[in-house]
């Protein structure tokens, strides 16, 4: 087994993070279905408000694609379906029933065919532009992350406590579905072994965990390839679905951040209200921003929002009432934080912080001073990389890698940005319009 030991990035320290690992059983009566989780995909709907669904049953497919299916996680009735502008699909709302009726799949068939008619082909990210796979391309290689390195994240081994003999029933699935190899990504006293794979372990601060990082520092992706990347519960999801005939559509989350009273795990559905786990997790009271996901990448979802994708975290922190503060960024107190030696904290890069949703200043200039690279365990030069897709000169993109990148990748880049630039949209527009151009 190979070892990767990676030194760019950075591992920030939060409070609230979890200390028992037991998971608190959670049921509700909601569940939402949120198309924008699914990048690149154009829902067209298959169901109308009042309609009855099963556990699997299709809900939605791709305008381009129709073979790519989007289904319902839960057994019961369309309660909603929920339009923004210009009659954009915003969520599809579901009430759960008590008979949890699920749809059979004929999982003896052609496996492409069954992961795109369950729903679990959407949770698939292909790089490529870090979108939903193309069904007609056959990828080079498949990358899975076998652990999670973003801040306040727990032990995706936890998700796995009984679904472990279901992971090599999926990575032999996905080893049908491509030529090259498939590559899992571990931390060490990883507790399940794995055969037919290539493990590499990494050793590192995050971002070691996202699996576009481990891709670039194992095999990286050229002009011309495809690769697909997942975590290891999706493929713990795909074996259950060959093993069973049915999706599991149910997910352990951690709510967790400075603001959450009782840092705790939940199980409940995938697009549970996030009212219903807050409750769970006893939410703090006060001005909370409420995010789904970890603080780096996360979508800031209010507290009437559901749980999105990948639904493993809700991380709670203060929203700013009063931006005000003594001496501002002149201010001597220990409590200051910073990434670099800003502030006498750097001397305890250990010590766990309490940060909110303050910006700390205003967009301006880039400041080429190698931030990202400190930020960045990939062969690219990232400060140069934003500025060819701020110009969108394609040329440059390429040569400088954009093939080989997804937002979150540059998720702790925009976190240490002293130039305060949204970086991961900056990428995500950059990679949707090189896709509109190329293909």
């Amino acid at each position: 087994m190979a070892v990767v030991k990676l030194k760019k990035g950075y591992d920030l320290c939060l409070e609230g993070a979890i200390s028992d690992n037991s998971v608190t059983p959670l049921e509700c009566r909601l569940c939402a279905v949120v198309p924008d989780d699914f990048q690149g995909l154009v829902p067209r709907l298959d169901v109308k408000e009042g309609d009855t669904v099963k556990r699997g049953d299709r809900l939605c497919h791709d305008r381009q694609y129709a073979e790519i299916a989007i289904t319902s996680p839960v057994a019961g009735t369309v309660k909603e379906i929920r339009r923004g502008e210009r009659r954009k699909i915003e969520a599809i709302i579901i009430e759960k029933n008590e008979n949890d009726s699920a749809k059979t799949f004929d999982v003896a068939g052609n496996a492409k065919s069954v992961l795109l008619e369950s729903g679990l082909w959407a949770c698939i990210t292909q790089r490529p532009y870090a979108v939903v796979p193309n069904p007609n391309a056959k990828p080079r290689d498949i990358f899975v992350t076998a652990f999670d390195s973003a801040p306040l994240s727990h032990d995706m081994s936890l998700m796995l406590a009984d679904k472990a003999e279901y992971v090599q029933r999926g990575l032999d699935v996905l080893a049908s579905l491509t030529d090259g190899d498939v590559y899992v990504g571990i931390r060490k006293g990883f507790p399940y072994s794995m055969n037919n794979v290539v493990v590499t372990e990494f050793e590192g601060p995050h971002p070691a965990g996202n699996a576009g990082v481990q891709a670039a520092n194992v095999k990286p992706v050229n002009k011309g390839e495809t690769v697909w990347t997942m975590d290891i519960v999706t493929v713990a999801r795909i074996g259950e679905l060959f093993a069973t005939g049915k999706v599991p559509f149910t997910t352990v989350v951690a709510v967790v951040g400075p603001r959450a009273d009782k840092p705790r795990l939940v199980s409940c559905d995938m697009g549970t209200p996030l009212t219903a786990i807050l409750s769970a997790g006893e939410c703090a009271d006060g001005n909370i921003r409420v995010i789904s996901g970890n603080v780096l990448n996360g979508q800031v979802v209010g507290t009437q929002g559901y749980l999105r994708f990948p639904y493993r975290q809700v991380t709670l922190i203060d929203e700013i009432d009063n931006p005000g503060e003594f001496m501002g960024w002149a201010s001597l107190s220990p409590s200051k934080f910073s990434v670099y030696r800003s502030f006498f904290s750097w001397l305890c890069p250990k010590r766990k912080v309490a940060l909110d949703a303050k910006l700390n200043g205003g967009e301006r200039a880039i400041v080429m001073a190698g931030e990202y690279d400190k930020m960045l365990p990939m062969d690219i030069y990232g400060e140069f990389l934003i500025k060819s897709i701020i110009a969108f000169d394609i040329e440059k993109m390429e040569q400088l890698g954009i093939y080989e990148v997804a937002p979150e990748d540059f998720a702790l880049c925009e976190f240490a940005d002293t130039s305060k630039l949204e970086l991961q949209h900056i990428v995500r527009d950059g990679l949707d319009r090189l896709r509109k151009e190329m293909e």
